[in-house]
């Protein structure tokens, strides 16, 4: 991929804006436990001069690409090849104990988003494999060919929120009895055809799409993953610390939602009169809610449009 077409990160502005007072110190290091293509790393090592960089991602192709582009800080920046929930493991690597920052930027990449052959995408034909990390593991491919109706209804169901899963579940399987389903124009066809003629019309997307989020998050465990992350994440982090994330569709943000408000509530029994210091929450948020891109950044970046974004601050260790 020419480094020229690289895309511009979503939200970036805002999530320096957030991490700049806990990073911007003498030996300040902070996580991208998404590095992608390194949009947000390069921004960060730019603007913080005294910044190392540990920098996570399970794409070996986006490892690579990240790496030419972050050459120039030397070894103010390590990379590691390793899914998000391997944080702690990535950072004791580095001899490190604490960090000071950590950015999630959750979802599938621009560079698994343009690298039409690797099947992330339900508008170009390509082999279903939609596996971030090539290096092994199952493809979209084998859960079409070896998941029972029953299961593919339940993961069109629960990472999808896809209402005509049971629907789509039946015609996959009635399909792979022809032929496999090994390509994603096959499977767009499939559901196309499984869609009745009214819901075509009033839905406001193509009824590809919530089947491809399912499956891609199938094969990759990505809410599993995310859910061992968060709290491992949160700990790493020193007092005076900050996490922010980005998530990009209800099932990512509804996890760090519920991670953030646990660790920001008091550990206090309901009913004393006063909190103790020991029961008072270990982090604040950054935000109110969920923030949103702007109109204006959505009209030059679309794929800031679904962003939700979530920050927060350690204000005390553990008791």
């Amino acid at each position: 991929m020419d480094l020229h077409e690289i895309h511009t990160p979503v939200l970036l502005e805002r999530c320096v804006e957030l991490l700049a007072p806990a990073i911007g110190h003498e030996g300040a290091t902070v996580v991208d436990a998404t590095e992608g293509m390194g949009g947000h790393s390069v921004a960060l090592l730019e603007r913080f001069p005294h910044l190392h960089l540990v920098g996570l991602d399970r794409d070996t192709d986006a490892l690579r690409i990240a790496g030419e582009r972050l050459a120039r800080f030397g070894d103010r920046v390590t990379l590691v090849h390793t899914v998000y929930d391997g944080i702690a493991a990535a950072v004791a690597s580095t001899g490190r104990r604490r960090v000071d920052g950590i950015l999630f930027d959750l979802g599938v990449s621009s560079l698994q988003l343009d690298e039409t052959s690797r099947g992330f995408a339900y508008a170009h034909d390509a082999e279903l494999d939609m596996r971030m990390d090539q290096t092994g593991g199952v493809t979209a491919a084998d859960v079409l060919a070896t998941y029972g109706e029953g299961d593919l209804r339940r993961i069109f169901e629960r990472y999808g929120e896809e209402r005509l899963a049971g629907r789509y579940a039946r015609a996959i399987v009635d399909a792979r009895r022809t032929a496999p389903i090994e390509r994603s124009g096959r499977l767009v066809e499939i559901l196309v055809a499984a869609t009745p003629a009214a819901v075509q019309r009033e839905r406001s997307g193509h009824p590809a799409k919530r089947v491809f989020q399912a499956l891609r998050i199938e094969v990759n465990g990505e809410l599993a993953a995310l859910e061992r992350a968060l709290p491992a994440a949160l700990d790493l982090l020193r007092v005076g610390g900050r996490i922010v994330v980005l998530s990009y569709q209800s099932l990512e943000d509804r996890l760090v939602k519920r991670a953030f408000a646990q660790a920001s509530s008091s550990t206090a029994p309901a009913g004393l009169p006063v909190e103790l210091p020991e029961h008072a929450p270990r982090f604040r948020l950054l935000v109110k809610g969920a923030e949103l891109a702007s109109d204006s950044e959505r009209a030059v970046n679309p794929r800031a449009t679904p962003v939700r974004l979530r920050a927060a601050e350690r204000m005390k260790d553990a008791a």
